[in-house]
């Protein structure tokens, strides 16, 4: 059988099994590799995360245009997906192990993607007690922890709101 896990894989029509996360490239939803678009409002800290069918630039420019004010600057990496969107982007080049720059000179980087980085982090921390989501339920996880990123503080009018929508048991 293909892809088991013992037995020696010296043919190459049978290639060893690999985790998804291992795999290069970008995945699709099909390829069981369900890639997700994030977008962190700087000042804010509002997070806007979608599960794609697929990982292109067709699929991401109407997310950025939807999700960020036409006057927003995109600090992106160096992918070339995102060449074409009508925003203002800056990039950083981790192909020239590029990881922050001050553009201004006033000492502090402005121009990086760290932030959302350490989202994906979380994000990972989030799902790591599920141990493994299926694709389909795979957005309402990401809702959640959009959710709860985004809610900064419990209030009184959060609790009220929660009560008024309890669903009764049955």
């Amino acid at each position: 059988m293909r892809g088991e896990k013992d037995g020696c894989h010296t043919h190459p029509d049978d290639p060893p099994r690999r985790r998804g996360n291992r795999r290069r490239g970008h995945g699709t939803y099909a390829s069981d590799r369900p890639p997700f678009w994030g977008m962190v409002e700087r000042a804010s800290g509002q997070v806007r995360l979608r599960v794609c069918q697929r990982g292109d630039s067709a699929t991401l420019h109407p997310l950025v245009l939807r999700f960020s004010a036409a006057e927003a600057t995109l600090y992106t990496d160096e992918w070339n997906g995102y060449n074409g969107i009508l925003r203002h982007r800056v990039t950083v080049h981790h192909e020239h192990n590029e990881w922050a720059r001050d553009d201004d000179g006033d000492g502090f980087c402005e121009v990086h993607v760290n932030t959302l980085e350490g989202l994906w982090a979380s994000v990972r921390t989030f799902l790591r007690p599920f141990r493994g989501v299926h694709k389909r339920f795979l957005h309402a996880y990401i809702a959640i922890f959009e959710f709860s990123t985004n809610i900064k503080a419990i209030t009184q009018s959060f609790i009220a709101q929660l009560v008024r929508i309890q669903v009764p048991c049955t």
